[in-house]
């Protein structure tokens, strides 16, 4: 018997941004999806994360990944209940998560469709603390970072969906942490609610000064959500042998030109060199999706004990995503960034 036609509302990249995106970069689109196969199963989005490197795949320049096609649905994870199954391993009801992008339905083959924890206060957590930023978080600081008690750690974007996991992580493994956000209620919270030893608001005039102030043994660990600015305060402020995971540099995604000013490319390279830093880039899934049972294994007590806090910032509707998603590349959220359909 066929099934009941499904409309599926999802927006697509109809240009590539020179700059900063815009609205006109993308198109609400609602199309009609075909009747499931064997093996197949229909997805509803129920929550849809917004993250920095889908400014990235925006781009047809070459990287770790390709980039979306003119026409085609713009890429991100979501949680999804399963509306129709004709694949035996899923049930109607049970919820995923899946790279199913910005659309209100989809249909998979379940290869790339991942459980969502038992028992989380909202299923959305496994779009943040619980999903790819918390274990991007974790990874880079454990496996890269190394993190040793008493070290000083620096975070950008603390207050963000990875900077605010990794601080908290770095605080239970007994370091001095850093961090970095823009804006005094962004920096408050930091301190008071995540439990930093400080955070310096990257808009100061007094930035770099501030920053040396409060990393007053130097910096052992920088993890490198940012770049720009940030990085340029920093460098000067490493210890030898110093780490730094890295792992975006949201400050210049949206460049379409070389920046202006001196050539800082000798003085990075002299710092590296002189105090045998070790800075290394890490794609999550790519490099360490085979340890995705030892995350969730640490991250989730703390999360359930309380140790690790995580806030959400919620926008409604699919048809917000475009402009939330402009916000979040201005640093317009206040936590991890997500849509609900």
């Amino acid at each position: 018997m066929t099934q009941a036609m499904t409309l599926n509302q999802r927006i697509v990249l109809v240009s590539r941004p020179q700059g900063a995106p815009v609205p006109e970069n993308f198109r609400l689109e609602r199309v009609a999806l075909p009747d499931l196969a064997d093996g197949q199963v229909l997805l509803k989005t129920l929550f849809l994360s917004l993250d920095p490197y889908m400014r990235g795949r925006m781009s047809d320049a070459p990287s770790y990944a390709a980039p979306v096609e003119i026409g085609e649905v713009m890429t991100g994870g979501a949680v999804s209940r399963i509306e129709q199954s004709r694949n035996p391993k899923f049930e109607v009801g049970d919820l995923v998560v899946g790279a199913t992008g910005w659309q209100s339905h989809s249909i998979s083959d379940g290869r790339n469709l991942m459980p969502v924890p038992k028992g989380l206060p909202s299923p959305s957590m496994a779009l943040g603390v619980l999903g790819m930023p918390g274990m991007t978080a974790y990874m880079g600081l454990m496996d890269i970072g190394q993190p040793k008690a008493g070290e000083t750690l620096v975070v950008a974007a603390a207050s963000g969906a990875v900077g605010s996991v990794v601080g908290q992580v770095a605080k239970l493994k007994g370091l001095r942490v850093v961090g970095v956000a823009g804006g005094a209620d962004k920096c408050r919270y930091v301190v008071d609610e995540l439990g930093f030893d400080a955070c310096i608001d990257h808009k100061s005039a007094d930035f770099a000064n501030e920053l040396a102030l409060a990393c007053f043994k130097g910096v052992d660990i920088y993890y490198e959500n940012v770049g720009g600015k940030v990085f340029d305060a920093v460098l000067p402020l490493l210890n030898a042998k110093a780490r730094i995971p890295l792992c975006g540099l949201i400050a210049g995604y949206n460049a379409h030109e070389a920046p202006t000013g001196p050539d800082r490319l000798p003085a990075l390279q002299r710092t590296l060199l002189t105090k045998r830093v070790r800075i290394q880039g890490f794609i999550v899934f790519d490099d360490y999706g085979d340890r995705h049972p030892e995350f969730i294994s640490a991250m989730a007590p703390w999360v359930r004990d309380g140790k690790v806090k995580f806030r959400e910032d919620m926008v409604e509707g699919l048809e917000q995503a475009p402009e939330a998603f402009i916000g979040l590349l201005e640093g317009r959220n206040f936590g991890k960034l997500v849509v609900r359909i």
